[in-house]
């Protein structure tokens, strides 16, 4: 098992910018394939951002391009999710994920494609 452990969340009003970390406990943060994925009640959870292993391909989906930034710091051990002009829409619990890989450049978006999972953080927008 992999502990990660999500942060950052929060009330903020629409418009508004947010920045979610992960930490992930172990020494082979660098093998992973990283992702973020939300859930709002009473819907699956969709795929959000995901990133390779050393941060050089991402990928995101459609209603938050441009807006939100997927990122991350090995030596740190931390996945990053700087959000920006949020909106309602974006309400839902954030959670991180991992999967670790041998190629360098691969990006996963669904949910069955990660193996370890944090247990999330809440972000709520308000208009």
């Amino acid at each position: 098992q992999v502990p990660l452990v999500e942060s950052g969340g929060g009330l903020v009003q629409a418009g508004d910018s947010l920045r979610l970390s992960c930490v992930v406990s172990g020494r082979t943060f660098s093998h992973y394939a990283m992702g973020w994925f939300r859930q709002a009640p009473g819907k699956e959870r969709e795929f959000v951002a995901a990133i390779s292993q050393i941060g050089g391909r991402t990928q995101y989906t459609d209603s938050v391009k441009g807006r939100f930034f997927i990122s991350r710091e090995n030596g740190r051990n931390t996945l990053f999710l700087q959000m920006n002009s949020l909106e309602r829409e974006d309400t839902a619990a954030y959670y991180c994920a991992a999967r670790e890989v041998l190629n360098i450049a691969a990006v996963f978006t669904a949910t069955d494609d990660y193996t370890y999972w944090g247990q999330g953080t809440q972000v709520t927008v308000s208009s």
